[in-house]
């Protein structure tokens, strides 16, 4: 028999700060009643099926897994696949027959402006109206500002677009985050550089703005260490148009292919350029490497 469950819904692209304020209710709400705080969430963006139109995500769905359950306690993730069956349910029925039938909500959380069921006809007020007849519990979140800027999914994607990681860091609540399977690339950086990692950005999730970042990789040992990466063609070693996010660890050694690494952002350095040699470009990213030592000495994690 499934544990009743509290239920918070939303799609939860980054993680942010107004997800924030619907997890924390909802582990809050689960303790009370003694359930299981749960995050329900779709595979893929419904715009997207919709439209046909590809949005391009903060996070991959095991990012936003990863997220909600170390961060805020979320114990269960319901990453239901929006298909067609999904996207034609009323919104009566994905209460009763899905949240309450299926998964056995005793308790949901919406945000102010969370529209569900076919054609979104679902609402808020309907949500809460619902709730009210079948006895469940209902929580609607008020939007959550920050100098007077609505934290919101679409914003924070733009600045990770711009490479503006200290300030998406203020809205998301936590450094944005990367995580992909570290895969073989070129062999120049490890043979003539310095040993690094090429991580593979999974289908669907944007690249930040090309460029030389400080960030950490989390190695899945939970272990972790201080690292400059680069985003974008490497245009020094001729790689053509293929993107690469490359992650120099500093202080590591050890074999990471076919490992997962998450990575995250802190801070842009500098924008992606051409060396005139592989000498200067080394130079450089050993100057990167001591600003990135620097960085955490300074904002330790």
């Amino acid at each position: 028999m499934r544990n009743k469950c509290v239920i918070a819904l939303g799609f939860f692209d980054g993680v942010h700060l107004g997800h924030a304020a619907l997890l924390r209710r909802t582990v809050e709400e689960a303790a009370r009643r003694g359930c299981t705080p749960a995050v329900f969430t779709f595979d893929r963006p419904p715009k997207e099926v919709v439209t046909g139109v590809p949005c391009p995500l903060i996070n991959s769905p095991e990012d936003r897994r990863e997220l909600v359950s170390r961060l805020y306690g979320i114990r269960e993730v319901i990453m239901a696949p929006f298909d067609r069956e999904m996207m034609t349910t009323g919104w009566e029925d994905f209460i009763t027959k899905i949240l309450v039938g299926r998964y056995h909500a005793v308790h949901l959380v919406a945000g102010h402006d969370h529209r569900f069921g076919h054609k979104n006809q679902g609402t808020p007020e309907l949500l809460q109206a619902k709730c009210r007849e079948l006895g469940l519990g209902c929580d609607i979140i008020p939007k959550v500002e920050i100098g007077n800027i609505t934290v919101s999914s679409t914003y924070i994607r733009r600045l990770i677009e711009l490479g503006q990681m200290e300030r998406a860091a203020r809205f998301l609540g936590h450094p944005h985050t990367l995580t992909g399977a570290v895969r073989h690339g070129r062999g120049v950086g490890s043979s003539r550089l310095f040993p690094t990692a090429n991580l593979a950005v999974p289908p669907h999730v944007l690249v930040p703005s090309y460029g030389v970042y400080v960030t950490r990789a989390c190695l899945p040992d939970g272990t972790n260490y201080a690292a400059v990466t680069n985003v974008g063609i490497r245009p020094t070693l001729d790689n053509g148009a293929d993107v690469t996010v490359e992650a120099c660890l500093l202080d590591f050694n050890g074999d990471l292919y076919g490992q997962t690494l998450r990575l995250e952002f802190y801070q842009h350095l500098r924008h992606e350029m051409r060396f005139d040699s592989l000498d200067s470009l080394r130079a450089r990213i050993a100057a990167d490497a001591e600003t990135t030592r620097r960085y955490f000495e300074e904002n330790p994690v």
